[in-house]
């Protein structure tokens, strides 16, 4: 009898955390068009909610144990449109930005579609590897991407602590597809995909 309450609660917990990240997949073409008619209040609520939801079913699938592959690709896609979003508020809402810092964004996009270039090259499908460092990345982005509509000024200080954690997931990812010859998912990071190779030779 516990045991079976045990796994519905499970699986209502899993249900609820894929329904949270559904729901941001759904808010970020609304945040588009938003944007799009200088909608700018309530942009950046939803852009807020959407960055929050994506911290709290994370902690959910962890705390209850109720990670999967789909949750894993779902949560994926879902943060990179949330991203897309947020960038497309900052090219409509403050473009000035996106010229002065136009370098380290052309570096930013550039290992991202390589990084998904060799991912969908090894594996026909996105890294998803949700490495330590990528939550690290994406608590900076979502700092950084909340704030900048909420201030009169962009934080650059926070920018660049961004772009940088970024940079070094992005990087890490790239290696971890190379190193890892099969797809696996919630990778910690490469320290220990090579810890646990040395340990096997």
């Amino acid at each position: 009898m516990y045991q079976d309450k045990k796994i519905t609660m499970a699986r209502t917990v899993y249900y609820m955390i894929n329904a949270i990240t559904l729901y941001r997949l759904l808010a970020a073409p609304l945040l588009i068009f938003l944007a799009f008619i200088h909608q700018l209040n309530l942009f950046r609520r939803l852009l807020a909610i959407s960055f929050c939801t994506d911290a709290f079913d994370g902690y959910l699938a962890r705390k209850y144990k109720t990670t999967s592959i789909f949750g894993a690709k779902l949560d994926s896609v879902a943060d990179d449109f949330t991203v897309i979003a947020a960038i497309i508020g900052i090219i409509l809402f403050r473009p000035g930005f996106l010229v002065q810092e136009v370098n380290i964004i052309i570096l930013l996009l550039s290992l991202f579609l390589l990084q998904n270039i060799c991912a969908f090259a090894r594996y026909k499908r996105m890294s998803n590897f949700h490495t330590y460092t990528a939550k690290v990345a994406a608590i900076a982005q979502g700092i950084f991407l909340v704030l900048f509509f909420f201030v009169p000024k962009p934080g650059y200080t926070l920018f660049y602590i961004a772009a940088i954690t970024t940079i070094v997931d992005l990087v890490e990812e790239i290696i971890l597809v190379l190193v890892l010859r099969q797809w696996q998912a919630n990778v910690k990071g490469l320290y220990w995909v090579m810890k646990k190779r040395k340990r096997s030779q």
